[in-house]
């Protein structure tokens, strides 16, 4: 096996592992299993809450082989899910106080559509970028490896999540890079280019968000993390690493394609004048920046549409709303990510120009 299959067989390895993992799991007195529902006993619809009763053939886990009868829809809940005959289900059972199993779902399983959707994705990527794209998926695999491996644990342990986060990116990028662009000089300026934006970035984000008075409990995952944690995870740091961390996946387009071009105007006309060079390469850039802005911003809004509609009809005024601390983090993740975005392309342009003058 050459190394280019063994980064294929790598990069959908690492990809993969999270489809395979164990099945069965325990919290306390509480056991959750696979199964699938065999029939559907009864349904009626009362007060707009949907109840089931439904027949669940459990196929893996200690209790495999055994079927079981579950409610749903006894407790109100706003997005009770209709259940059918071949729908697989998270089961759980605990103990009621007289020591019987009780059952309920947990959840849907969703694997499958989620394998197909990562799937089509791995072949698309293989076939439209080659040995490229199998060399971005291998560094796709090695970051989420450094994220999984080393960033969250070291914050789950209480470590700083911005000194962490810097510490990843100085692994993360080069992986990212090389494997996705090769080793050549294109890519260490890119490099250097996503470093030096990324500190600007994160610098800018520390400020504003001190000045802003943001403490990171916006959510209920962030209050129920505190408390779990007993205090030790600092969540505003949090949310400087978050925003550390997604600035990067931008950066690498920026940043790459400007020291390309730097290269590639300069093998057009051996003899162009530097200032010509900078002033050409700039041009593209703002091109690429004007883009890669609205792509931004549009990706923050569209993760936010059920946050931003709770206020499209709120009767206070435009300056207040604005004031929550819900909406200020995702300005400040949106505009610190933004502004050092921009200062990529001229920061990574005279680096490139620099280069190909020597």
């Amino acid at each position: 096996m050459n190394f280019s299959k063994k980064i294929t067989f790598l990069s959908l390895l690492l990809l993969l592992t999270a489809f395979f993992s164990p099945v069965w799991a325990q919290n306390g007195d509480e056991k959750v299993m696979e199964g699938k529902v065999t029939a559907v006993l009864d349904e009626k619809k009362t007060d707009d809450q949907l109840y089931q009763k439904v027949e669940i053939l459990l196929d893996k886990g200690d209790l495999a082989g055994q079927k079981v009868t579950v409610e749903t829809g006894t407790v109100p809940a706003a997005n009770q899910p209709r259940f059918q005959v071949g729908d697989q289900v998270l089961v759980a059972v605990s103990k009621d106080f007289e020591g019987n199993d009780v059952f309920y779902i947990a959840d849907s399983i969703r694997r499958q559509p989620l394998l197909w959707l990562l799937l089509t994705f791995v072949v698309l990527v293989i076939a439209v970028g080659r040995w490229r794209g199998v060399g971005s998926l291998f560094s796709l695999a090695a970051s989420f490896l450094v994220i999984l491996l080393f960033v969250l644990p070291q914050i789950n342990k209480g470590q700083d999540p911005v000194l962490i986060s810097i510490l990843a990116s100085f692994l993360i990028i080069p992986l990212m890079f090389y494997l996705s662009h090769g080793v050549n000089s294109k890519t260490t300026v890119a490099i250097l280019g996503t470093l030096i934006a990324l500190a600007i970035t994160g610098f800018l984000a520390k400020v504003s968000v001190a000045a802003a008075k943001l403490s990171g409990f916006t959510s209920d995952e962030a209050g129920f993390l505190q408390i779990s944690k007993g205090g030790a995870i600092n969540m505003q740091g949090l949310v400087l690493a978050g925003i550390i961390i997604g600035a990067l996946g931008v950066l690498d387009d920026v940043t790459v394609s400007q020291s390309a071009v730097v290269q590639q105007l300069r093998r057009a006309n051996p003899k162009i004048k530097l200032s010509r060079l900078f002033s050409q390469a700039i041009s593209v850039g703002q091109d690429h920046i004007t883009s890669m802005v609205n792509t931004l911003i549009l990706v923050y809004t569209g993760a936010s549409f059920p946050l931003l509609l709770l206020f499209i009809d709120n009767p206070q005024p435009f300056s207040q709303v604005v004031n929550y601390e819900i909406i200020a983090e995702e300005i400040v993740r949106t505009l610190a990510g933004s502004i050092g975005l921009i200062l990529s392309v001229p920061i990574t342009t005279i680096l490139a120009v620099k280069m190909v003058r020597e």
